[in-house]
């Protein structure tokens, strides 16, 4: 099962099956069978497939962790020395942006200042991630902030606000976003995420019904959909973004909504020295003040 297990945690990491396929040296149709036999040896689905879209499941998320512990502990068999005392682990729960633009930053300097720890990198959309943390799965989560309060046990710490614009073809006439998002074909931001929401939100506050080609989660892919002249598309400006020269940003003006984004974990279990100081270079890469 261990093989198996790797390639759970690589489909987790690289988001689809044909991607975890590439990372590991196998057809997506292997990939595809061997999460089908894993599901039947465990008795239960970790994915929610729509279409040829494949998301973990809460189910899945829990599996996800604890295969990660499993491979570890496979991989360390042998190679552990007598007298050594255990590294603290620390377990971060993080959407895709944050693990690009903020995390290699922030553990990089972590890892200097605390040689002896070690840490674990949960990947996993917001309520995934939001549902760990509160059940002490994970002892923090970066992630998007959800369109609902937030449990009393549980602290926000903000670490972005992200404005959304509409991003077109560069070749595509005009700078009128209302007229481009009402006549252009539409690429969705997936629904069901909280970032999705937001656009769906926005798109009902505006009484606009855009003519809706494509709807995926990844944002690197949409910007390229986007660059390859599928439609438009509504999305976040990451910090650090930079667009690809073949797309143009259009700013929303006075109806631009923002994507906020922030570390979370529970208030009552109270952060060690080690994971208060991650928390606080997590804050600081994101270019805030804690």
């Amino acid at each position: 099962m261990i093989r198996e297990l790797k390639t759970l945690i690589a489909v987790a990491r690289e988001g689809t099956f044909a991607a975890a396929a590439h990372r590991v040296g196998l057809t997506q149709a292997a990939v595809s069978a061997q999460m089908q036999r894993l599901e039947a040896e465990l008795g239960f689905e970790l994915f929610d497939r729509t279409g040829r879209a494949a998301h973990l499941n809460g189910r899945g998320q829990e599996m996800l962790l604890k295969a990660q512990t499993l491979v570890q502990m496979y991989n360390e068999l042998g190679h552990s020395s007598p007298g050594v005392p255990a590294s603290t682990l620390l377990t971060i729960g993080a959407i895709v942006s944050i693990q690009r633009n903020v995390l290699p930053d922030a553990l990089a300097r972590f890892h200097t200042q605390f040689a002896q720890c070690r840490t674990r990198i949960v990947p996993g959309v917001s309520m995934a991630l939001v549902d760990l943390v509160d059940a002490g799965e994970i002892d923090m989560a970066a992630i998007i902030r959800p369109p609902f309060s937030l449990h009393r046990d549980l602290t926000w710490t903000a670490l972005a606000s992200e404005p959304y614009c509409l991003i077109v073809p560069q070749g595509t006439p005009g700078d009128d976003w209302l007229t481009l998002l009402s006549t252009q074909p539409f690429i969705r931001y997936d629904r069901t995420s909280f970032g999705g929401r937001q656009v769906e939100r926005f798109l009902k506050q505006m009484h606009l019904r855009p003519r809706e080609v494509c709807e995926l989660d990844e944002q690197e892919a949409i910007v390229k959909l986007v660059a390859k002249g599928v439609g438009v598309a509504l999305v976040p400006h990451i910090h650090g973004t930079v667009w690809p020269a073949s797309v143009r940003a259009l700013p929303l003006g006075v109806h631009t909504f923002h994507r906020d984004v922030g570390l979370v974990h529970r208030a009552s279990a109270r952060l060690d020295p080690q994971a208060d100081a991650l928390a606080a270079l997590i804050v600081e890469a994101a270019g805030l003040t804690r």
